[in-house]
């Protein structure tokens, strides 16, 4: 039986917060973090593990530490990188204090110019968001995309994302790996969607 589409899921590198707790107490965007060093080098290790597949689209939330992941990934597959904000952060008030101010646009061209300025979002999300909410907004916008995208997809996300869109693609509500550069690939056979990659760290080894 011959696949119709693989959708790949990752999760983003390391980020400076998680290696410098400290930066966040003067951060202008403190819910916007860089990745870290180690961060970035995972991200050049997904892109290489991805270097041969036939990736069409890339897609990726609008936080800086995910458009840095995706970007290393795009420049390995020479793809532009389409922000969707419906695979953003959960907006968890627990989490956050205040909706998450992110980076603006004109900072992003200078750095990142294979960002699409011309794809808009399918959804966006609201502060605060329950879970609730936050799962339906995520697998609300994966259905989009597989409806308006046929090809081969790269959505790189949070921990919330990767699970999201695999539980709302893959029947039975499966456990999903989603630690820092993880990779999960999803396969549709006609109208089923099999999981045949949970969580595939092996490019961090």
């Amino acid at each position: 039986m011959c696949y119709n589409q693989n959708v790949w899921i990752a999760r983003h590198g390391n980020r400076l917060d998680f290696v410098n707790p400290e930066w966040f107490n003067t951060a202008k965007r403190r819910y916007d973090p860089p990745l870290s060093e180690d961060g970035i080098i995972q991200a050049k290790q997904l892109a290489k593990r991805l270097q041969f597949e036939k990736i069409n689209h890339i897609f990726a939330s609008p936080f800086l530490r995910t458009i840095q992941t995706a970007h290393q990934i795009a420049e390995t597959l020479n793809l532009d990188i389409k922000l969707e904000s419906g695979l953003g952060e959960w907006h968890n008030r627990e989490w956050m204090s205040e909706h998450p101010q992110i980076h603006p646009r004109e900072l992003l061209e200078l750095d990142y110019p294979r960002i699409n300025w011309n794809y808009s979002s399918y959804l966006i999300p609201n502060y605060p968001e329950t879970e609730t909410r936050m799962m339906s907004r995520i697998g609300t916008t994966i259905k989009q995309l597989i409806t308006n995208y046929s090809e081969d997809i790269l959505l790189v996300g949070h921990s919330v994302s990767v699970l999201a869109i695999t539980q709302e693609l893959i029947k039975g509500n499966p456990t999903v790996n989603t630690s820092l550069c993880s990779l999960v690939k999803l396969v549709r056979y006609e109208n089923n969607w099999q999981m045949e990659l949970n969580g595939d760290t092996s490019h961090l080894k």
